[in-house]
């Protein structure tokens, strides 16, 4: 089971609900942190690190001495990367996203691939269970072809020691959030009752929704603000999962980098409940047990 844990804006809580869930989850686990231009899974599990690896995008290059000019590789690329000008290719790395279309439909064979660096993957062990993160490269905006290769690092990890994943999603309902959550079986939307809180958590809602997965909300900072927040999720029939009070001593905690699941037994018990809830709502009701439709 692969859960990934989102949200409609930054600050509602999202990590401090993944790295709880990692810290009460029993069975395998994978921890992920796909907030990759700017992980912080990392400050709160604390995991060991085994191993890194520099992450590329394959990008083309020309071969000046076979290319004809007739311009199909720039006709082809949706996102303009390639430019054809009489006899000037110009070639723009930053806008390539990798697909290899121009690499394969090139007449000439005048483009070979090449590579960009993106970022750095990095994984190993959070007490226990395995922990896999992301880190953009600073001035990279090509997040999503950069988490499809987190991803795949994923599915390896699972395929040699097979688990469930929780993943900490980016915020807000761009592109790096959707491709975030798109292969999960159930996403969890955490919120806060405020305004601001409300009004993004209703476009993440409206962004999610169409993906047809199962789908709850944690209301971080309970008790805070107004009550529309519980009335939306009423009128779409999207169950609150749990909520977590607006309590100083969870923002002390969250301030000094501790696990809020560790703060109290309630709030331990919030999390474990919250667990079994999470399994209820993808069909399963053990870890490793396959859903049934």
């Amino acid at each position: 089971m692969i859960v990934s844990v989102a949200s409609g804006k930054g600050g509602t809580g999202k990590t401090t609900v993944a790295a709880s869930l990692t810290t009460v989850w029993d069975g395998p686990l994978v921890a992920v942190d796909l907030d990759v231009e700017e992980p912080n899974l990392h400050l709160f599990l604390r995991p060991t690190v085994e191993g890194r690896e520099a992450a590329h995008l394959e990008i083309p290059v020309l071969d000046q001495s076979r290319c004809t000019y007739c311009g199909t590789c720039s006709d082809l690329c949706q996102f303009k990367a390639i430019s054809v000008m009489g006899k000037l290719v110009l070639i723009f790395p930053e806008m390539c996203h990798g697909c290899g279309g121009c690499l394969a439909i090139c007449p000439e064979k005048a483009l070979s691939p090449g590579q960009r660096e993106l970022g750095e993957i990095s994984w190993g062990r959070a007490g226990g269970a395995q922990f896999l993160m992301g880190r953009l490269r600073v001035g990279e905006a090509m997040s999503p072809p950069f988490m499809r290769l987190v991803k795949a690092k994923l599915d390896e990890m699972l395929a040699a020691s097979p688990g469930d994943a929780i993943l900490d999603a980016p915020p807000g309902v761009s592109c790096p959030a959707v491709n975030a959550v798109i292969d999960s079986d159930v996403i969890i939307l955490v919120t806060e009752p405020t305004p601001f809180g409300f009004h993004d958590f209703q476009l993440a809602w409206e962004a999610f929704a169409p993906l047809g997965k199962p789908m709850g909300t944690v209301v971080n900072r309970a008790g805070l603000g107004s009550k529309d927040l519980y009335g939306f999720c009423r009128d779409k029939g999207l169950p609150i999962l749990a909520e977590i009070p607006f309590d100083r001593a969870i923002a002390e905690a969250y301030a000094r980098g501790r696990v809020i699941a560790d703060v109290s037994p309630q709030l331990r018990e919030t999390f474990v409940s919250l667990r079994g809830v999470i399994r209820d709502l993808a069909g399963r009701s053990r870890p490793g047990e396959v859903a049934h439709a």
